[in-house]
């Protein structure tokens, strides 16, 4: 589960926030003032801290600041809708995004979901299964040191199978992780995008990596 710390004074926005982000499966602590914050901020290993900018004790940007000396966990700002000098002064002291008052939960969903991807594609730079280096911070992919360009669907595709490397995942779990639940395009689309990849990376590779398990699905592994 995602830690989120969540540092603001104004009781029933708090509220609101920490009730909706725990429906959506995060752990959230609550800090009211900026000295509690960044304390916490420093020593308990968050995922994302949202960080409000009018705070007493410590304004939201002296946090950051001295937090960007220690962390680079990713930071949202919460500002007000007309503090124009407040969101560049904190992006330009590290603040990954800011989002205004009032705001939709959607948005805010929205916002964390992206620089929680952002984080896990810095700390997880490259996925190497034999001749594929898969950047996915750079969202390059090469095979045998020649680059290949692959569509976004299929990088998302190949970075599932490289992940879950000698494990066989089905249709279904593909479709679900690449393409959502919500898709309703052709049934088939696996199989199809699979083809595409097999037919980009094949002879580069010198031997097959993307392998069909009938019945099942597919798994990357090198042969042996």
């Amino acid at each position: 589960m995602q830690k989120i710390l969540l540092v603001e004074d104004e009781v029933s926005i708090a509220r609101f926030v920490e009730l909706e982000l725990t429906h959506e499966g995060y752990a959230v602590t609550k800090a009211e003032d900026g000295r509690q914050g960044l304390a916490l901020a420093e020593g308990n290993g968050f995922d994302l801290v949202l960080l409000d900018i009018m705070l007493p004790g410590l304004n939201g940007l002296e946090v950051l600041r001295r937090l960007r000396k220690t962390s680079d966990v990713p930071v949202i700002m919460l500002t007000a809708r007309d503090a124009v000098m407040d969101k560049v002064t904190g992006l330009d002291m590290g603040a990954d995004d800011y989002i205004t008052k009032p705001f939709s939960i959607e948005e805010l969903l929205a916002r964390i979901r992206t620089a929680l991807r952002r984080k896990n594609a810095q700390a997880l730079p490259q996925l190497v299964i034999g001749p594929l280096v898969l950047d996915v911070a750079r969202h390059t992919l090469t095979v045998a040191g020649e680059n290949v360009d692959l569509t976004g669907r299929e990088f998302s595709l190949l970075q599932v199978l490289m992940e879950n490397k000698d494990i066989v995942l089905t249709r279904d779990v593909l479709m679900e992780r690449v393409w959502g639940y919500d898709y309703l395009g052709e049934t088939n689309v696996v199989d199809v995008y699979i083809r595409y990849l097999r037919a980009k990376i094949g002879e580069k590779a010198g031997q097959q990596l993307i392998h069909t398990v009938r019945g099942l699905g597919y798994v990357v592994r090198e042969e042996i």
